[in-house]
């Protein structure tokens, strides 16, 4: 069975950056696209940013510019460099792969001033 433990998330105020990590157990991620996705109170769980195995990377708009996905093949894990944070980022972050999978625990953001 595949575990995510996503980790790095925070209180910061607007402007302000986080990193986030996903530790990945029970598969190699090689083969996968992988996926950050954040859920804000009162909506539904949306796919905010992927990193396919050959490196193509997808953003949805609202944060293009702002975040960065990468991954490390090696150390089985993604991660999410989020930069110039704003009030509506403010969410619970989970990654795995695309389309299959339970989810992790995620990890809180919350950017408040």
């Amino acid at each position: 069975q595949v575990q995510y433990v996503e980790s790095g998330g925070g209180l910061v105020q607007p402007g302000e950056s986080l990193r986030l990590s996903c530790a990945v157990s029970g598969s190699s991620i090689r083969f996968y696209r992988m996926g950050w996705y954040r859920q804000a109170p009162g909506k539904q769980r949306a796919l905010v940013a992927s990193v396919y195995s050959d490196g193509t990377i997808t953003y949805v708009d609202s944060v293009k510019g702002r975040f960065t996905i990468s991954r490390d093949n090696v150390k089985n894990t993604v991660y999410l460099q989020m930069n110039s944070l704003k009030p509506e980022d403010t969410a619970v972050y989970y990654c795995k792969r695309v389309g299959i999978d339970a989810w992790g625990q995620g990890t809180q953001v919350t950017v408040s001033s």
